[in-house]
């Protein structure tokens, strides 16, 4: 039976503190690896080794996802392969091409939402700070079933939504997962937007996506789920129905507020007058992941203007 250490670290972001998890078993591994910053880095190395063991002992770094909390100090760990989705990559290996297309996708989303364009600041807002990310490439792309060297049981479960890069590692043996930004105790995580790994794809329904992945999550019927933030999870089932609900909830107040054909941006300042401002790419993608479930219950309709503005309305 594998040994798991929870480690924190700070992050400069206002989610607090990042988990990681040195997983003690035939292979010395750790899952996520923080925010590329000094006072992470410090963090990292003093609790590694008040557990005995030093940077350079680390032979495996599993990676949840690609945001900047997660795959932050992959360089730390000289002796260590990368694990992970493939998404990782455009990020720890700095892919140009990558970001001129993310660049040009979250563009042609703001026009399609019906942002002004006094608003295309925010595309550089929303793209991820590659100065917090490492820039070790991933050794090993891990899809869906993937078996986790060294640690018997341990599979990678895709789970996308909250990131296009989204796994959570599921020991069904033992009852428990590294879940990632998933599920969360003390927050709901956001399903943000970002490009598909395949650019002839249309844009990913993150909410959708973030919904499945939750279900997904619930039809193992863990004992225990490590988070990347905060506490373990212990309720699953339970706090997944919450959330699930929660949502539903918010779509109907979304729906409500639907009284015209409207563009994205438009029910954005509704449900948020007061932050769409200085919270563009959040709350934009909140929204659209409530249009996006609307319109896939058939409560809404999406069509496209001749200006190439997608307008929502009640069917």
């Amino acid at each position: 039976m594998d040994k798991i250490i929870q480690i924190e670290t700070p992050t400069p972001f206002g989610i607090g503190n990042a988990n990681s998890f040195l997983i003690v078993g035939d292979t010395l591994s750790i899952v996520d690896v923080g925010t590329n910053f000094p006072a992470a880095e410090e963090a990292m190395i003093q609790a590694i080794s008040e557990q005995g063991y030093e940077v350079t002992d680390i032979e495996q770094i599993i990676l949840t996802h690609h945001h900047p909390d997660h795959i932050g100090l992959t360089d730390l760990f000289t002796n260590a392969t990368v694990l992970g989705h493939a998404y990782n990559d455009f990020f720890l290996k700095r892919n140009e091409a990558f970001f001129e297309y993310q660049a040009r996708f979250y563009l042609n989303q703001l026009r399609e939402e019906g942002v002004p364009s006094a608003y295309n600041r925010w595309i550089e807002k929303m793209t991820r700070e590659v100065a917090y990310m490492g820039s070790k490439p991933l050794t090993t792309i891990l899809k869906d079933g993937d078996p986790i060297p060294g640690h018997p049981h341990l599979r990678a479960v895709e789970t996308l939504g909250h990131a296009q890069s989204h796994l959570m590692f599921v020991n069904e043996n033992e009852r428990y997962a590294f879940g990632g930004d998933l599920l969360i105790q003390l927050i709901a995580s956001n399903p943000l937007i970002e490009p598909p790994l395949d650019p002839t794809m249309p844009r990913p329904k993150s909410q959708l996506q973030y919904n499945a992945s939750l279900k997904k999550l619930a039809s193992y019927e863990l004992e225990t789920v490590f988070s990347g933030h905060g506490d373990a999870v212990l309720n699953s089932v339970e706090l997944i129905e919450q959330r699930l609900n929660k949502q539903q909830s918010r779509a109907e107040k979304v729906l409500a507020l639907i009284d015209a054909p409207l563009s994205a941006f438009e029910i954005t300042e509704r449900v948020f007058p007061t932050k769409i401002s200085q919270q563009l790419g959040l709350t934009l993608s909140s929204t659209i992941g409530q249009l996006d479930y609307l319109v896939e219950q058939n409560r809404l309709k999406a069509t496209l203007n001749h200006e190439g503005v997608l307008l929502y309305e009640r069917t």
